[in-house]
């Protein structure tokens, strides 16, 4: 009989755990794992914690529209979801709708961008440091002390944190006169546009010795404009390439010495903020509010295979 009544204590706990653990609903709101592959990893890391097994309901919405994201983080708001996950599309526009998921009780993390919205708004942020990429990038090239900088820069899309992040810096060093602007212009991550501004730019004939990309997959146009141009690039070559993200894929391009720079964004937050959101469901209170991933820059000189099997995204 004591045998049984263990068994039964047990089956109730079990199921009382797995009921509370179901209880969580969260809406993610997120740009599509065809903007990178930095994306893609974002969106399988997310897939992977926020499951039925680890006690979740989630709803999921991808865009690289910030009306449709808006409009899709309001009806999670009326669906009545308990967490709303948000990388927004732009950084503006979102005071309205996170009033309301506040007003409905609903709590907010961010995670991989930030919005610009008063901090009351949102339970905590886990992203990376765009502008610090930018200026760890911008140093980098600086090091290299050429004696000009006539520079190919193509943005991401435009108002998205971590376009204005890495546009930043550079921006500073066109202002100064310290680099020359040959084009800035946005492919908004997309590696045929990056391709085209590029051979528009090789077609005018205007000198330039640097591409600084906004993301790996627009480096790869804008290098396939110059194979296809027969112009060398990388570390023997005439043109300084720049990419962000760190892709497996990109980090063996830098090895290999076809480009010459890559620039670290972590895309793993999902565990962060399970691990915050089981704190509040527990009734404890988070410690930081804002958590920024810890990264860094890759040169084509220093760059080791362990790198790339350690900090590489994707196969």
């Amino acid at each position: 009989m004591k045998k049984l009544i263990a068994l039964v204590v047990s089956l109730v706990m079990l199921m009382t755990a797995a009921v509370a653990l179901a209880d969580v609903t969260v809406g993610i709101v997120n740009n599509p794992p065809s903007e990178s592959g930095y994306r893609e990893a974002n969106v399988k890391d997310f897939e992977s914690v926020f499951t039925a097994e680890n006690g979740y309901t989630a709803k999921t919405y991808y865009s690289l529209k910030n009306d449709e994201q808006l409009a899709a983080a309001q009806q999670f708001i009326t669906d009545g979801v308990d967490y709303l996950l948000i990388s927004a599309a732009e950084t503006t526009g979102w005071d309205a709708v996170l009033t309301s998921a506040k007003e409905n009780g609903i709590k907010v993390f961010l995670f991989d961008r930030m919005i610009d919205i008063d901090d009351s708004l949102y339970e905590a942020a886990v992203v990376s440091d765009m502008a610090k990429e930018g200026e760890t990038a911008v140093n980098w090239l600086l090091s290299l002390n050429k004696d000009e900088y006539n520079v190919i820069h193509i943005q991401g899309a435009m108002g998205s944190d971590a376009q204005l992040g890495r546009t930043g810096a550079l921006d500073a060093q066109f202002e100064s006169g310290a680099m020359k602007k040959v084009v800035q212009q946005t492919a908004t991550w997309d590696e045929a546009e990056a391709k085209k501004i590029v051979e528009s730019v090789i077609n005018s004939g205007e000198p330039f010795n640097v591409i600084y990309a906004e993301n790996d997959g627009m480096a790869r146009g804008a290098v396939a404009a110059l194979d296809e141009a027969g112009i060398t690039h990388g570390v023997e070559g005439d043109v300084v390439i720049m990419g962000f993200d760190c892709n497996k894929w990109a980090l063996r391009e830098l090895l290999a010495g076809n480009w010459n720079y890559d620039g670290q964004c972590s895309p793993f937050q999902a565990q962060i903020i399970s691990d915050m959101i089981k704190t509040l469901e527990e009734g404890g209170t988070l410690e930081n509010k804002i958590v920024i991933n810890e990264e860094k820059g890759f040169d084509a000189a220093t760059i080791t295979e362990a790198d790339i099997d350690t900090y590489g995204l994707g196969e």
